[in-house]
């Protein structure tokens, strides 16, 4: 049942979005625009945060691009994607969910405490400073929980320093349909997903608490996946509506997961 009043929601609730735009390298420009000119202040609802940081290369961008073309790495899909998450939640759960706005921040932002989860895309371009990471390591131990999300192949060693970086006594564990987080709200019985664009076989990877697997999942990894690809053109024909409900499932259950443990 849920199957199905996922599929209706996602016909129901997202309009159409812009065909997508051809790509091409840039260089990032010298002075980033006011990015917390676009977030909405707290009011105590669930609200998508977005995790900013400065990429490690170049990236790319096209000419509908949000930030005139550019893309920063980490703004990857942003914001419909954001936005059609935030969509869903609200839709299929009780969950006080705002959606009228979604947030970008930065790894040492103090607001980020007040958000229970953050979103990262393209983690293999990830930098931060000390200041950045003491800071993370602090959301983590409180609670907090984040989605590392559209990377694949052999971004995975760029990615793998850097969370290495962030907890150097944290060990990556690979996870199966059989952990809690793929049964918090839909039962996800199967973790037979593949890259929308690529086709590689996909991965999921945490990191618990005190590195023990009977307690708190830190964080959720998916490698050789691009789930914020599918909550942005959801509703469009661009990727297949079976693939945009499986990636809406795992989003709702991260975000429910999170939020119950």
């Amino acid at each position: 049942m849920r199957q199905l009043v996922l599929a209706v929601a996602l016909l129901g609730v997202i309009g159409a979005t812009p065909a997508v735009a051809q790509r091409r390298p840039v260089r990032l420009p010298d002075k980033e625009p006011d990015f917390k000119a676009f977030n909405v202040p707290y009011n105590g609802l669930l609200t998508f945060v977005r995790l900013r940081y400065t990429p490690s290369r170049i990236g790319f961008g096209g000419g509908g691009g949000f930030f005139g073309g550019v893309n920063y790495n980490w703004d990857h899909d942003y914001p419909r994607a954001d936005q059609h998450l935030m969509t869903i939640l609200k839709e299929l759960t009780s969950i006080g969910v705002r959606v009228d706005g979604t947030n970008i921040l930065g790894a040492d932002d103090p607001e980020l405490f007040r958000y229970p989860v953050a979103y990262m895309a393209e983690p293999s371009y990830w930098t931060f400073t000390e200041r950045e990471a003491k800071h993370l390591r602090n959301y983590l131990a409180k609670g907090g929980f984040i989605i590392f999300d559209d990377f694949a192949d052999r971004q995975w060693w760029e990615f793998e320093a850097a969370i290495h970086k962030l907890l150097p006594d944290g060990r990556l564990v690979q996870l199966d349909a059989t952990h809690p987080i793929f049964h918090s709200f839909f039962a996800i019985d199967t973790l037979d997903f593949r890259h929308p664009y690529w086709g590689q076989e996909s991965v999921f990877f945490g990191m618990f608490e005190d590195n023990d697997p009977a307690k708190r999942l830190l964080v959720i990894v998916n490698f050789n996946n691009d789930i914020g690809e599918s909550w942005e053109w959801s509703g469009t024909g661009f990727i297949p509506i079976d693939l945009t409900n499986r990636a809406f499932k795992l989003g709702v259950n991260y975000f429910v997961y999170a939020l119950t443990h």
